[in-house]
């Protein structure tokens, strides 16, 4: 398992994985993913075998300085035949890492009933902070928002 800048090539497998992932809603296409990247975000592929496969991807958008940034999880999907073998952990600590280096506050939506996910981002340092009623469509499920508090290390306070 490795885990690289999310490259162009892969789009169209992002937006295979989004219908496999999230059927009954509007999952993201290859133009949105292209759209996310064209926009300067930060999207990493987890990449597996020896076909480099692509078996996950993250997103996070990252505004304003270090020390006054704030940034938002954009999305995380992990192949089900992938799932509970630490991908998504290991996605999510890399997005981290990105915020981490610039001392952001970290928001991000998820179904209110992903458990799975919640654990993760629970485990991680994420609280949830507020509820968004019907934020999925068109199925209507609502998400939490949830919120990790900036990191302050030292590689921030020297940028600062």
């Amino acid at each position: 398992m490795r885990l690289a800048r999310l490259r162009r090539a892969d789009l169209a497998r992002c937006a295979e994985l989004e219908r496999l992932l999230f059927p009954g809603e509007d999952p993201w296409s290859e133009a949105a993913f292209a759209s996310e990247l064209d926009w300067g975000h930060f999207y990493l592929g987890a990449y597996a075998g020896e076909d480099d496969l692509l078996v996950g991807y993250a997103g996070l958008a990252v505004v304003g300085p270090p020390g006054e940034a704030e940034a938002s999880v954009h999305t995380l999907g992990v192949d089900p035949t992938w799932q509970r073998r630490g991908v998504g952990r290991l996605l999510l600590r890399a997005l981290l890492a990105e915020a981490d280096a610039v001392a952001a506050t970290v928001f991000l939506e998820v179904r209110t009933d992903n458990e799975p996910a919640i654990a993760l981002y629970a485990a991680h340092g994420f609280s949830q902070v507020g509820v968004r009623r019907r934020y999925y469509q068109p199925s209507g499920a609502d998400a939490y928002t949830m919120t990790r508090p900036a990191v302050v290390g030292e590689a921030v306070k020297e940028k600062a």
